[in-house]
C-alpha cells in the first residue's frame, strides 16, 4: 500500500504544478487565482481522506481528521501550497499531499489516534508577492505584524485588498492564532534543498535547526538624465551605486563563513534605455545558521549601502522588511523522527536548514520537527527540482512510523 500512496503523492504533486499564475511555468503566489484553484484540489484531496476542511482570514486550507475522543490534542502537519515565480513541483507542496496520503491511511484502516491531526495547506511562505514571508504561519501562531496589511505588490493591490478578494478577512487576523494549549506539535517533511542527503545517498535527514533570515529592501535614489547628453562625471546613476553594492555585497558574503546574502530583485526607474536611472531598488535577503553573525552582517551591509551611495552622491533608503530568528527543532519530536528513520535507513542524518521554514514561525506556540527528502543535485526553487518515488516511499514510511510511535507515547 505504501508504495501506492507514494506514487499517488508524485502525481498529486504533478497535478499541482499544472496550476499556475503564468502560464509556460509554475508560479503560484498569495491569494491569486491559482492558489484558489489549488486550495480547491487539495482541500477535495482532504475530504476524501476523511477530513472536514476550511480556509481561514488569510487563506490557510485546513484539514481536520478528529481523534479517539473530543477535546483530544492536535498534531500539526503540513507546508504550504505557495510557490517562487518558475519553480519547481515539490518545494512545499510535498509535505501537504504526503501530510494527506498518512492521514488517508488511517481513514482506510479506520484508524483513529489518541490525538486528532490538522494538515494545513499554508496560503503563503515564500513572500512572493509582498516580499513578506511565511504569512500563514504567522498569522496562526499570531505574530502576524499588522501593518503588512497595507503593503502593495507591483500591481499596487494592498494586501488587505488581496485577502477580502480571495475571501479572507483581515480584521480578524489577531483572532486566528491557534490555541497552544490544544496543540501537540508541528512535523514538515520538505525537500532538502541542498546536496547532504544526495552527497551521503541517504533517502531523508531529520532537521536540527533553520536558519536565521533578515530580509530589505534598499533604494538608492540619484537623478535620471539623458543618456548622450549627460558626462560621466557629472552623473547620479542610480544603477551604477546599487551595481557597486551587490558586488561589495558579494564579496563580504564570501568573506563571511556561513553567511548568505542573495539580491533577488532589482527595479529600475524610469526604466527606458536611453535614460540615466533615477532610482534603483532591490532586494536583500540575509541569512546564517547564528543570530549574532547575522545581525552584525546585516549592519555591515547596511554601511556598504551608505558607501555606494556617498560615492555615487545620491540618497539610500534602507527598509527592514522582514526579521527571522535562528530557531532549534523540537529534540523530543525530532528524536521519534530518528528512530523511525533508523528503520528505513542504515544511518540518521542531523542536518541543519539553511532555508526559511514555516516550521520556524510555528515553532513559537509549539514544538516543531522537520523530515527533509533527497532532491535531485540539491537544486530548488527551479523547474529542474526532483525526488524520486523510493525517497517519497521513505519518507512516506518514517511518518507512518511516527505517527504510531507518537500514539503509543501519548496513549
Amino acid at each position: 500500500m505504501s508504495a501506492n500512496l507514494a506514487r499517488l503523492i508524485v502525481r498529486r504533486c504533478d497535478d499541482l504544478a499544472r496550476i499556475t499564475d503564468e502560464p509556460g511555468r509554475l508560479t503560484r503566489t498569495f491569494a491569486s487565482p491559482a492558489m484558489r484553484r489549488a486550495n480547491k484540489l487539495v482541500g477535495t484531496w482532504m475530504r476524501e481522506a476523511g477530513m472536514k476542511t476550511r480556509t481561514d482570514v488569510i487563506g490557510n486550507l485546513i484539514g481536520h481528521y478528529a481523534g479517539q475522543r473530543p477535546g483530544a490534542k492536535i498534531l500539526l502537519l503540513g507546508s504550504h501550497l505557495d510557490t517562487v515565480r518558475q519553480a519547481g513541483k515539490f518545494d512545499g507542496p510535498l509535505g501537504v499531499v504526503l501530510a494527506i496520503a498518512c492521514v488517508e491511511q488511517l481513514h482506510r484502516g479506520k484508524i483513529r489516534l489518541p490525538f486528532a491531526i490538522e494538515v494545513i495547506g499554508f496560503a503563503d511562505e515564500e513572500g512572493v508577492r509582498y516580499q513578506t514571508a511565511c504569512l500563514g504561519s504567522r498569522v496562526l501562531a499570531g505574530s502576524f505584524v499588522e501593518k503588512d496589511l497595507d503593503r502593495k505588490d507591483a500591481d499596487g493591490i494592498s494586501m488587505q485588498a488581496a485577502m477580502r478578494r480571495f475571501g479572507g478577512n483581515p480584521a480578524r487576523v489577531k483572532q486566528s492564532r491557534l490555541n497552544p494549549g490544544r496543540l501537540l506539535g508541528y512535523v514538515e517533511v520538505h525537500i532538502e534543498q541542498g546536496p547532504v542527503l544526495e552527497q551521503k545517498d541517504l533517502a531523508v535527514g531529520v532537521v536540527t535547526a533553520t536558519a536565521g533570515q533578515s530580509r530589505f529592501i534598499i533604494s538608492f535614489t540619484g537623478r535620471a538624465g539623458h543618456a548622450g547628453t549627460v558626462p560621466m562625471d557629472l552623473r547620479q546613476d542610480a544603477l551604477c551605486a546599487a551595481a557597486q553594492f551587490i558586488v561589495a555585497m558579494e564579496n563580504f558574503a564570501r568573506k563571511t563563513n556561513g553567511l548568505v546574502a542573495t539580491v533577488g530583485q532589482i527595479r529600475v526607474e524610469p526604466g527606458a534605455s536611453n535614460v540615466i536611472p533615477g532610482t534603483a531598488t532591490l532586494t536583500l535577503d540575509v541569512r546564517h545558521r547564528k543570530d549574532s553573525v547575522r545581525l552584525a552582517s546585516c549592519a555591515a551591509l547596511q554601511k556598504l549601502a551608505w558607501r555606494a551611495a556617498e560615492v555615487h552622491k545620491m540618497k539610500v533608503v534602507w527598509q527592514a522588511v522582514q526579521q527571522t530568528a535562528s530557531v532549534p527543532c523540537s529534540p523530543q519530536l525530532s528524536g521519534r523522527l530518528k528512530r523511525a528513520v533508523k528503520k528505513h535507513q542504515r544511518e540518521v542524518a542531523a542536518l541543519p536548514s539553511g532555508a526559511g521554514h514555516d516550521a520556524a514561525v510555528i515553532a513559537q506556540i509549539t514544538p516543531a520537527a522537520m523530515l527533509f527528502v533527497r532532491c535531485k543535485g540539491g537544486v530548488s526553487h527551479h523547474p529542474d527540482e526532483s525526488v524520486s518515488g523510493p525517497d517519497v516511499r521513505v519518507a512516506f514510511e518514517v511518518m507512518n512510523d511516527f505517527l504510531r510511535r507518537l500514539a503509543e507515547d501519548y496513549a
